[in-house]
């Protein structure tokens, strides 16, 4: 299994932590889940081993004559959560400021590793979609070993170009997820902030629990006072010097503006929006969000 991308420090971290679901979502829970939804599908998924609490009728009596172990057979609609972790490939993702320990999307790779692990090991189903104008990659959710070592092998494979638009590419993945659940989208968010938005609720109305993570370099919040700055373009080149000492305070403005904007519009239609900045210890960062969703979702 290619696990680079699974820090073990952040993992130590946040193992213990449930992603809660504070909609209600599709398929039978015998975990921490809710829903309206009980019973057992007639297509068969997979086995997992025996727990406590599994009714012994759904024991496979075949593999325990070849193994000696116990196996349940879980179905279609069994598994606690379904999540989709949405990845922007886009090149704006490839910035990295002269002091940053990571690029925008190397920080995402990790982040979206970290998610699918967690997801993975408290028996939650995760699929993925990583997008770009010349990358489309979409994996359909599945709660297996096997799952999370294609969604790290195929993150580690996964580099960002030019020519995205995100706002253009969401109604796409949204075609593609056939049953709702928690949809993760990882991006820097430089887009049409009106259509974006927009598009991100889409997938609200299609009765999906939303996430928002925003991975900004810690240049891009705050642009520190120092000698003269090139900005560039990653997407079309273009260049423009300027003197950071005449243009932060508005730079600053600007950004403040920018990421209210998200915060504002995001909160008032009750999709989770979290600022991560690259700079910030992502076990801690990850760490308090999670904690403060599982403290939201047991109140």
């Amino acid at each position: 299994m290619s696990l680079k991308l699974l820090d073990t420090r952040v993992l130590s971290k946040i193992s213990n932590l449930a992603l809660h679901a504070h909609s209600v979502v599709e398929g039978f829970i015998a975990g921490q889940h809710r829903s309206p939804y009980h019973g057992w599908s007639l297509e068969f998924a997979q086995h997992r081993e025996y727990s406590p609490g599994d009714e012994p009728k759904h024991i496979d009596w075949k593999v325990y004559a070849r193994s000696d172990r116990y196996y349940v057979k879980q179905y279609e609609e069994e598994t606690n959560l379904r999540a989709y972790v949405v990845l922007d490939c886009s090149s704006s993702m490839s910035y990295k400021s002269s002091d940053g320990l990571m690029t925008k999307f190397e920080y995402a790779q990790l982040l979206s590793a970290a998610l699918a692990y967690l997801m993975t090991v408290q028996r939650d189903a995760v699929g993925a979609a990583f997008f770009s104008e010349s990358t489309n990659v979409y994996l359909p959710p599945r709660n297996t070993v096997a799952q999370l070592s294609l969604i790290t092998e195929k993150l580690e494979n996964c580099k960002p170009v030019a020519g995205t638009n995100l706002a253009k590419m969401l109604p796409s993945i949204l075609q593609k997820i056939k049953k709702r659940g928690v949809v993760i989208i990882i991006s820097d968010l430089f887009d049409e902030p009106e259509k974006l938005v927009k598009n991100i609720r889409y997938f609200q109305h299609k009765k999906h629990e939303v996430i928002v993570f925003h991975v900004l370099d810690p240049m891009e919040l705050t642009l520190p006072e120092g000698e003269s700055v090139t900005f560039e373009n990653i997407e079309t080149s273009e260049t423009v010097l300027t003197e950071p000492a005449i243009i932060q305070v508005e730079y600053q403005r600007i950004m403040k503006e920018f990421t209210e904007y998200y915060r504002k519009n995001f909160t008032s239609a009750g999709i989770d929006y979290c600022v991560m900045p690259t700079s910030c210890s992502m076990d801690k960062a990850l760490g308090l969000y999670l904690t403060k969703r599982h403290e939201y979702g047991d109140s």
